[in-house]
């Protein structure tokens, strides 16, 4: 008998997934192939020692896929998500040599940073993220299945956005899915606040998806390939090819667009301004309330990353020829010096140390205080510490696997609290059930772990007061 294929691919409508998974049955072998579409993917062979017990194996594991979302496709009609990356610029520093303390070889160009009271984030394109503590040891790794785009906070959780289209919640010991983008998306830059996700894209849209991973609204900027995406209470801040422009945070009703000279490769925010990088080699500081321009940054090459220090009485910038600068509020240049590891794809600044991700995906620490700066100017620099990560660090992925547990076998001194999973027409909603909450009110709960009739233990819920819906935190135990 020939091998007989079934070929299946995940085709939620306006969903992000994007991944393959035929089954062969041949005789008394099975062979599993899986993976991202567009790619060889991963294959494993199984005998099994009739031919009947071959096709029942091969019928349970088409059938599990099917009820995960998987359906019939022919190969090679569907492609592989665009996936744009900025262009790596290999040129050389002639500044001198800025502080470094310390430096992590992540392994691979990286854009994804966050640095909090506790920790530094990095993520880079071979979907690794990795928490570094500000001493310059690794303490956690996660592998996530693409490339990591960037690592946005959002009060207590934190984000990492991928390549895949997929945005995932780090808060926990575990990965989870939080938002799925349409596959026809090719994103450039994301930002969430309270719940609600902003996407901007290389056609120059922005679009916003609410606590529900449910469309909001989108609108069309003037110009394409927008970097920028920044996100508050009362709007949000889109900037592409010709400028910036905000959009009402509910509606998306335009308030202002401003034109800039340059395209906007980055953007960042503080309570009154936004800061956009432009490929004019300059930084613009431009009102929230109305995009007026407040001040600009000169540097000398294309502005990759920016950042600031509290209530901007400093804003720093990345080049793309592996230059570091500092302003003061209004515009004065203080200082630039060569990070000896790559352009600045992004970065933060915390308690006088600034913190940049790198074209050669390194996270490095500076120290950004004036008599280090003193002494860098004059040519004097501290030794460089090369942090290496443990070789028995364990690698942690995605998984929708839960621990299972018996409530009443669960201590009181373990808190927490109850939720419950149900049906609402087509889509799956999360509600509390414990005491002292509003059963009526819905959880952002993470997608890939949903189940119609199941409650789960949650470390804890916090209330949104803007989007008036509880967000679950912390670890998630399944509930018998």
């Amino acid at each position: 008998m020939a091998p007989r294929s079934t070929y299946l691919e995940l085709s939620e409508d306006g969903g992000s997934s994007h991944k393959f998974y035929e089954v062969v049955l041949d005789g008394t072998q099975v062979t599993i192939s899986y993976g991202r579409i567009g790619e060889s993917g991963q294959a494993k062979a199984s005998a099994f020692a009739t031919e009947e017990k071959a096709a029942a194996a091969a019928a349970k594991k088409i059938s599990e896929k099917v009820r995960k979302g998987y359906a019939p496709a022919v190969r090679g009609v569907r492609q592989r998500r665009t996936v744009t990356r900025r262009s790596v610029e290999s040129v050389r520093s002639t500044a001198t040599q800025a502080p470094v303390l310390w430096r992590f070889a992540s392994g691979a160009a990286a854009f994804g940073i966050f640095v909090d009271e506790e920790r530094c984030w990095v993520g880079n394109q071979n979907g690794d993220v990795y928490t570094v503590t500000h001493g310059g040891t690794v303490t956690g790794r996660f592998r996530l299945p693409d490339g990591v785009k960037c690592i946005v906070a959002d009060d207590f959780w934190i984000y990492a956005g991928a390549d895949d289209g997929k945005v995932y919640d780090l808060s926990g010991k575990v990965p989870r899915l939080a938002y799925e983008i349409a596959e026809d998306v090719d994103i450039y830059w994301l930002d969430i606040h309270d719940g609600v996700l902003g996407v901007s894209d290389r056609a120059g849209r922005i679009t916003t998806i609410d606590h529900e991973d449910e469309f909001q609204w989108s609108r069309k900027g003037r110009g394409d390939a927008a970097w920028m995406v920044r996100c508050d209470d009362e709007a949000v801040y889109h900037g592409h090819s010709t400028g910036v422009a905000r959009y009402d945070a509910d509606d998306g009703a335009p308030v202002w667009e401003t034109s800039l000279n340059g395209a906007v490769l980055f953007g960042w925010q503080e309570s009154g301004s936004v800061y956009a990088g432009t490929s004019r080699a300059d930084v613009h500081r431009l009102r929230k309330s109305d995009g007026a321009t407040e001040a600009v940054y000169r540097c000398d090459a294309a502005v990759f990353s920016c950042a600031t220090a509290p209530d901007g009485r400093y804003v720093f910038a990345g080049d793309s020829h592996s230059s570091v600068y500092c302003f003061d509020q209004d515009g004065e240049r203080l200082w630039k010096l060569a990070t000896g590891c790559g352009s600045a794809f992004s970065m933060q600044y915390l308690d006088d140390r600034l913190y940049i991700v790198t074209t050669d995906g390194t996270l490095a620490c500076i120290d950004a205080t004036e008599e280090a700066i003193r002494a860098a100017q004059a040519g004097t620099v501290p030794e460089v510490m090369d942090v290496k990560a443990a070789a028995g660090l364990a690698m942690v992925e995605p998984t929708a696997v839960l621990e299972t547990v018996v409530l009443d076998t669960v201590s009181r001194t373990d808190g927490g609290v109850v939720v419950e999973c149900f049906r609402e027409g087509e889509r799956l909603r999360v509600r509390v059930v414990s005491e002292g909450y509003d059963s009526m009110r819905n959880v952002q709960f993470p997608k890939g772990v949903r189940e119609a009739g199941v409650r789960y233990l949650v470390e804890g819920v916090r209330f949104s007061e803007r989007g008036g819906f509880y967000r679950a935190y912390g670890d998630i135990r399944r509930l018998l």
